[in-house]
């Protein structure tokens, strides 16, 4: 066997931590409490992509932590709409003679989420129709939102991928004779092409896109500050960047996906987000080639709570009013003695 990188053992996929609890509470059953991998780096992406948002509406003078507000709605319809892509672009896995469809406690259903299996491009659209749900209960702009969650959403499906190499999942054709970087996979895989020797390797996707994406932060950071991108403009770029990446990416893996005029519909889609990326960059170019005035839409701005709190400000002109009233108080009384 050639030098390759190694598919992780198929029981790191789960942690039983059920099983640590009952040796220690022998009530507890053993089987509760199961943690997939996969689902951790789900997580660890979206947590990630929590923290890039935040910091950057931060810098544009948004309310600390808003993107809370905006990540439960992004968060539920991108996991959503992702997973029900994925089950109506491989319809082969799930429906048909022999298929678990609905009974969630046997595998294969179409909701066994952790099992791997969420579509990228819808978590896309589930998180955009989050994203603007969330822009109207919080008075953001949606280009702001949008241009914030960009980078981060790169982060998310690097550490998502990792899920993937865990689920021994999305790999890629074979590699050349002789390749070191072919990522080895066991030949009862349910994606294992028919006739292939066992010891053959394959593309690791995983990999591809994860460098990938870590380049496009990069990128997308250094245009951020050189270009000043707003108004939707960082979403155009990712989506070019996204699309350009997973083009290729899509075309070379093994795993059955439908088809329309002899390409897999998920490059049809990389196509679609690399013209409308193009579209978002030209428009908004036009009608907005300045900075935008706000992260809040007009008359939804927040204002902090200290400068709420304090309904009266100081200044130095407060003491001077002060002596002057004094000195008035003074001379008025002066003038009642004398008087007197």
């Amino acid at each position: 066997m050639p030098a390759s990188i190694p598919s992780p053992p198929s029981d790191w996929q789960i942690i039983q931590v059920g099983q640590w609890i009952h040796s220690w509470f022998p009530a507890w059953p053993a089987a509760w409490g199961q943690i997939h991998v996969y689902a951790l780096c789900i997580l660890a992406g979206i947590i990630a992509a929590i923290l890039m948002a935040n910091h950057r509406l931060n810098q544009r003078g948004a309310e600390r932590w808003v993107i809370l507000d905006i990540a439960i709605w992004t968060v539920a319809l991108g996991i959503v709409v992702a997973r029900f892509y994925h089950v109506f672009t491989h319809p082969g896995d799930y429906f048909g003679a022999g298929k678990n469809t609905w009974n969630i406690t046997q595998p294969g259903s179409i909701w066994a989420v952790w099992e791997g299996g969420n579509a990228y491009y819808g978590a896309l659209l589930g998180g955009a129709l989050g994203a603007y749900i969330g822009s109207r209960f919080t008075g953001l702009r949606f280009t702001a939102i949008v241009d914030a969650i960009a980078p981060g959403m790169l982060a998310a499906q690097a550490l998502g991928r990792l899920g993937n190499w865990f689920n021994h999942e999305l790999f890629g054709l074979p590699t050349p004779d002789g390749a070191w970087w072919g990522l080895k996979i066991e030949s009862s895989n349910a994606a294992w092409p028919i006739g292939l020797p066992d010891d053959t390797l394959f593309q690791p996707t995983f990999l591809y896109e994860i460098i990938w994406n870590i380049i496009g932060i990069i990128v997308i950071y250094a245009l951020r500050k050189k270009l000043d991108l707003q108004w939707g403009k960082v979403l155009a770029v990712y989506l070019i960047w996204q699309g350009i990446g997973r083009s290729f990416f899509e075309s070379i893996r093994v795993d059955p996906s439908e088809y329309y005029f002899g390409i897999r519909a998920n490059v049809w889609a990389a196509i679609a987000a690399i013209v409308i990326g193009i579209v978002i960059l030209i428009v908004q170019t036009r009608r907005h080639p300045g900075a935008e005035p706000s992260p809040y839409l007009p008359g939804r701005e927040w204002t902090p709570q200290s400068a709420v709190d304090s309904g009266e400000t100081y200044s130095d002109s407060d003491d001077d009013e002060t002596v002057v009233d004094e000195e008035s108080d003074e001379a008025a009384t002066s003038g009642a003695k004398v008087a007197s």
